[in-house]
């Protein structure tokens, strides 16, 4: 194998590294349902988070941005499938993380996602290749169309389910009560 694969063989890796141990620590493979879909929008369904992409793919995506300009600023000699290595390491790590129980109970206490019970396996790893998508195309295109974007996902995502990257990230750890509550306005009355 020539050296221009190993960091193709390496993502390869990761995405099947993470896939095991996710599935070690009993992580379902799919959703409980037993099919899987391209994409699943309800949010309040227990299929959230179960699909290969949902709304929150935008926030991998979102990911991918970032991650390119910290690799970029943090590491400026590496190759770009190198920086996309370490940032797949990095998401990767998130995705075992946020599946453990810790994090699970985290988000069912002081977010909106009250039946949130993780994600299948096939959701992380559709989450990894969307923060890989978001990645290559933050470092092929001009800084500020990528700026662009990710506000246009995060706009996009808090109005249509009422949750988006930034809110997550300030509920799991400043909890918002008057967030929360908004948020729980846009679950579907029984």
């Amino acid at each position: 194998m020539s050296a221009r694969w190993l960091p193709w063989a390496a993502m390869a890796g990761i995405l099947a590294g993470v896939a095991t141990i996710q599935f070690a620590i009993g992580r379902l493979v799919i959703c409980a349902c037993g099919y899987v879909s391209l994409w699943h929008g309800d949010v309040w369904s227990s299929g959230n988070s179960q699909h290969l992409t949902d709304w929150y793919t935008l926030s991998h995506l979102a990911h991918g941005f970032i991650f390119y300009a910290a690799m970029r600023w943090l590491r400026p000699g590496w190759s770009v499938a190198w920086r996309a290595v370490a940032a797949l390491l990095v998401e990767g790590a998130w995705e075992v993380v946020e599946n453990t129980s810790l994090i699970i109970d985290r988000y069912r206490e002081v977010t909106a996602s009250l039946d949130y019970f993780g994600d299948s396996i096939v959701n992380s790893f559709g989450d990894g290749v969307a923060m890989l998508v978001g990645f290559f195309l933050a470092a092929r295109l001009p800084v500020a169309v990528s700026v662009l974007i990710v506000i246009g996902m995060e706009g996009l995502a808090g109005w249509m389910i009422r949750d988006n990257l930034v809110l997550n990230v300030l509920m799991l750890l400043w909890p918002v009560e008057a967030v929360r509550e908004w948020q729980m306005q846009g679950a579907p009355r029984p």
